[in-house]
């Protein structure tokens, strides 16, 4: 006899009660171990400690944000329509430039960064993959880019006002040389080393966005100035190779200052924005 107020259940009930949940995708364990999702705050800095460099450079505003604006929320209380509504307003916060291409670029990364924590939560079994919010959650189209190459006599009058003006003419006309032989990124060059130059092959190492490597052929002239600047001004064979006079290794001002200066005196420049990004 079963205790008064409770209820037998039979094998038939149990068989059916598992065939319906089997049929809705729950399994039994879910009704029994589900526990409240964590929130914001308290997932985020784990999120952080897994994403590369390169990513987390590119997502940490927007998971900075989701830590400061959603930080008690839990991450089953967000629906789609919440994450659309916040790539939009990123999406229209992002500062306007040339380069912008409408702040769509915004918009991807706060997609990317919301599925990073998302995807974490469902990994932890925290989130089940149905209830996924960000899995649903588009990335906006990305527009066609602005930028397009310099013709040849406009190349010519900017290396003309670098190397004649400025406090370093002779930096500035070699880091554009370098720039326009070899087609790296700002990093590109920030990041090359005395130890990076294969003098006898004319090849120089670029370690580049995305920690990528590749070796990359420059001219014997170009070779012969890398290798001078370097012996001149003191680079260490492990070191940082542009310097100034005094020894210390540039950093990314220097290409501002390069780019402010060259739009003072080709004023055409400064309205396209060349070099600022």
């Amino acid at each position: 006899m079963s205790a008064p107020g409770t209820a037998t259940v039979s094998a038939e009930t149990v068989a059916a009660a598992r065939l319906l949940l089997s049929q809705m995708g729950i399994a039994p364990a879910d009704l029994v171990t589900a526990t409240s999702a964590p929130t914001f705050a308290e997932v985020v800095p784990k999120v952080r400690t897994t994403l590369t460099p390169g990513t987390l450079h590119t997502y940490d505003t927007h998971l900075s944000w989701l830590e400061k604006h959603s930080h008690d929320r839990r991450l089953d209380d967000i629906s789609k329509l919440d994450l659309e509504q916040r790539a939009r307003e990123a999406q229209a916060g992002a500062r306007a430039s040339r380069a912008s291409r409408g702040g769509g670029s915004a918009g991807e990364h706060f997609v990317g960064a919301v599925r990073c924590v998302y995807r974490y939560a469902e990994d932890s079994g925290w989130i089940r993959r149905a209830d996924n919010p960000a899995r649903q959650v588009p990335k906006p189209a990305r527009q066609p880019s602005h930028r397009y190459a310099i013709p040849p006599h406009r190349l010519a009058e900017i290396c003309t006002a670098a190397a004649t003006s400025g406090d370093d003419p002779e930096l500035d006309s070699l880091v554009l040389r370098l720039h326009i032989e070899t087609a790296c990124r700002r990093g590109g060059a920030l990041a090359l080393r005395p130890h990076d130059i294969d003098e006898d092959q004319c090849l120089v190492l670029l370690r580049e966005k995305g920690q990528t490597e590749h070796w990359q052929p420059v001219s014997p002239t170009l070779m012969r100035h890398l290798l001078a600047h370097a012996r001149e001004r003191g680079a260490p064979r492990s070191g940082e190779l542009l310097r100034y006079r005094n020894g210390k290794p540039i950093s990314s001002h220097r290409y501002d200052y390069i780019w402010t200066r060259v739009g003072e005196i080709l004023p055409w420049v400064a309205v396209q924005g060349i070099g600022m990004h």
